[in-house]
């Protein structure tokens, strides 16, 4: 089948470098964001799906705004059988998703209708969920809200970050595709509606969406924690005893009963570092002052004799 393939972020880099291989589907075109400034040099740089074409010339369209007319005449006259899409970073309007002669499907890093929306995979970890998955779904103009096609678990760990999952489900989202390609191929791919009461969303992280909020439960704490490490990570405000502020990143803590401590009051027991929350507190495993290299909590400890404060 002709293949034309939709997306900008790393998780979808399998699912693209899969087809851009395929001997089954030919590998029509890209659709990717445009090549953006980063960092303080802001310099520009192709996005993941771009970068990860090794060699290969696919047809590469990278409009600033697919809806634009443009952008979906240049769809159209690669007349794909199939569009796939996946962490592309922009809604597709109907005219787009009407171009394809069999269907467009979108894989989405969650058990739908469970975790809809531009975190599912954080939103899964914050939960407790104990799996996730990939969801090949028929796009509408919703918000994950097509039909089911098919999903892919697998089992989230027990010490699961946002990155170890999203590594994992992007080594899964291939072996989806291939398996709803075949069906849709044999005429044999169902429709499987949402049950929309079932349905919860995760909206798009901000930076900020990193402060922990210590009146909630050490464990649900600890679940985000881990949810948003790599990006945007979480973090809580140091005052010291001159009464400067300063951000103290968190990457691992673990869970303790109840330490008779009110939420964010901080704790020095031996080597410990222990903060506490509403039903149960955490002893911080790394961390990484603002200004400073990341270290263990016993380390940063030997640095900080004062008492330590929270904002």
């Amino acid at each position: 089948m002709r293949v034309l393939f939709i997306g900008t972020g790393e998780i979808g880099v399998p699912v693209f470098q899969w087809l851009l291989n395929s001997k089954e589907h030919e590998l029509v075109g890209v659709v990717t964001q445009p090549d953006k400034p980063v960092g303080r040099a802001q310099t520009i740089k192709a996005p993941p799906i771009k970068q990860a074409m090794a060699g290969r010339q696919p047809p590469v369209l990278q409009p600033a705004r697919i809806k634009h007319p443009d952008a979906i005449a240049e769809i159209r006259a690669l007349a794909p059988d199939v569009i796939v899409v996946m962490a592309y970073g922009q809604i597709l309007p109907r005219a787009v998703l009407e171009i394809p002669l069999l269907a467009c499907l979108n894989l989405h890093a969650s058990l739908l209708p469970r975790h809809r929306g531009a975190a599912p995979i954080q939103a899964a970890i914050v939960a407790g969920d104990r799996e996730s998955g990939i969801t090949v779904m028929y796009m509408d103009e919703g918000l994950d809200t097509g039909d089911i096609l098919l999903q892919s678990k697998l089992e989230i760990a027990a010490d699961e970050t946002g990155g170890s999952l999203h590594d994992s489900l992007g080594q899964l989202a291939p072996e989806a595709l291939h398996e709803a390609l075949a069906l849709l191929q044999l005429g044999k791919a169902p429709r499987l509606p949402q049950d929309s009461a079932a349905a919860t969303y995760a909206g798009k992280l901000e930076r900020e969406d990193g402060r922990i909020d210590w009146s909630e439960s050490a464990a649900v704490i600890e679940r985000k924690i881990r949810a948003i490490d790599p990006w945007p990570g979480a973090f809580t405000i140091l005052r010291d005893e001159a009464g400067r502020e300063r951000k103290l990143k968190i990457f691992r803590a673990t869970v303790m009963a109840a330490a008779s401590l009110s939420p964010g009051e901080v704790r020095r027991d031996g080597s410990n570092l222990i903060i506490g929350a509403n039903a149960g507190a955490l002893s911080l495993g790394e961390v990484q002052l603002e200004g400073k290299r990341r270290m263990s909590a016993e380390e940063f400890l030997r640095g900080h004799s004062a008492p330590l404060r929270l904002t």
